[in-house]
């Protein structure tokens, strides 16, 4: 699973041979080769509505993620930490922040999986479901290699992309998280990122 991650995260920065010097100077993301516009993609929430993302989120800072449920390692970890840090942030700061999490098992990962796995975690969370079909439209508007399900034993795993994709209030993403980025380094970069494109 980390080994596929990786390489949908150097695919996705890969080429960017003059990174952005604002963007380089002081946050810890990797700096994409040029902005990737907010994806429109529509799914299904956890209390089994329709879940517009691109009108949802336009113009917020945004934290899109793709993973799943039964996933062993990277996903738990990823929510953790994001929870963690959202949990001490300053109520006018979370106001500003929209996270979302995609399922990339669809199958399993039904509204109500979906609300009782984020539970566990600290921090408000969107978590978004749909048919394999939708759930692959998505991870492809988004940019990110679309996740392999191994179904061939009841409890498979899943290869998915494990970069965080941060859409800023201009609508566009300049930057990506990869598996690994710590709690300090979210505390730090948020507050940036919120400022960043709009100066607010």
């Amino acid at each position: 699973m980390i080994r596929y991650a990786l390489l949908s995260l150097a695919l996705l920065v890969g080429g960017c041979r003059d990174p952005i010097p604002e963007i380089a100077a002081d946050i810890s993301g990797h700096p994409l080769p040029s902005p990737v516009p907010r994806p429109d993609f529509v799914l299904t929430d956890m209390r089994g509505g329709s879940y517009h993302f691109g009108d949802r989120t336009r113009g917020r800072l945004t934290l899109l993620f793709f993973g799943y449920t039964h996933c062993p390692d990277v996903c738990p970890a990823t929510m953790e930490n994001l929870g963690a840090v959202m949990n001490r942030m300053p109520a006018v700061e979370r106001a500003k922040l929209d996270v979302v999490f995609v399922t990339t098992d669809p199958e399993r990962d039904t509204p109500e999986r979906l609300q009782q796995w984020l539970g566990r975690f600290e921090g408000e969370v969107v978590g978004l479901t749909g048919t394999i079909a939708e759930v692959e439209a998505a991870q492809r508007a988004a940019r990110v290699g679309v996740a392999i399900r191994d179904t061939a034993s009841g409890n498979y795993a899943v290869s998915h992309a494990a970069q965080v994709l941060v859409f800023s209030p201009d609508d566009s993403s300049h930057v990506a998280y990869p598996f690994g980025t710590r709690q300090a380094s979210w505390a730090a970069d948020i507050p940036k990122l919120l400022e960043r494109w709009t100066g607010s």
